[in-house]
């Protein structure tokens, strides 16, 4: 699963994780995390997402990260936002009031580069990457926003049945990637209706993660 996949799912217009409406766990589950006001959450693999004008309208700042440039395109157009484009190292980076979103390569994104952090939702990251790359997303999450508090929604389903993307990621592999630095807490589990792509029964997930102390 290599950049050409995604910049081909985009390009083709196959891209079926893109909801069109709000995330309502978001809506609901994103005031435990307390970030201050205009506090600045991050986004990975961001696509165009509605969730990002969401935490715009509650007045955070938003940095997200993508592979594809047309995607971010899209999300600035739809949004209505009068977009400055730079090159930042490796990075494209779309600049916008109270948005960065840096095109390119979420592991050539570096903590220097992005920024302070004070949140991060990971909505379709985490699900979206094959389990040998996650444990390599995960570790780089951590470093380049200094273990800021998460909020992570996922799936949890028979792989066997669908091979995904988007993967099920199971409670036990969340501990065994974040355990180690963060308290995780269980928020929610919701019965996906019709099950994944309609071919076997799911459930979403939302965990709050917050750094250890001590």
């Amino acid at each position: 699963m290599d950049a050409h996949f995604w910049h081909n799912r985009w390009e083709t217009k196959q891209t079926g994780w893109h909801e069109r409406a709000v995330n309502p766990l978001l809506i609901t589950h994103f005031p435990s995390l307390h970030v201050p006001p205009s506090g600045r959450v991050f986004i990975p693999l961001c696509g165009k997402s509605l969730d990002l004008g969401w935490l715009l309208s509650q007045g955070y700042a938003v940095a997200g990260a993508e592979l594809s440039e047309l995607a971010v395109t899209q999300l600035f157009a739809e949004l209505g936002i009068e977009t400055h484009i730079s090159d930042v190292g490796k990075h494209k980076l779309f600049h916008g009031e109270k948005i960065d979103i840096y095109v390119g390569d979420l592991f050539d994104l570096s903590r220097e580069i992005l920024g302070p952090i004070d949140a991060v939702y990971d909505r379709a990251a985490l699900v979206a990457l094959p389990e040998p790359m996650r444990e390599r997303y995960t570790g780089h999450l951590k470093a380049i926003t200094g273990l800021a508090p998460q909020l992570i929604i996922g799936y949890e389903y028979d792989q066997a049945v669908v091979p995904g993307p988007p993967f099920s990621v199971s409670p036990d592999e969340l501990h065994r990637h974040y355990g180690d630095t963060y308290a995780l807490t269980a928020l929610a589990r919701v019965d996906v209706p019709g099950g994944l792509k309609g071919k076997c029964p799911a459930t979403e997930h939302v965990w709050k993660l917050e750094k250890r102390q001590g």
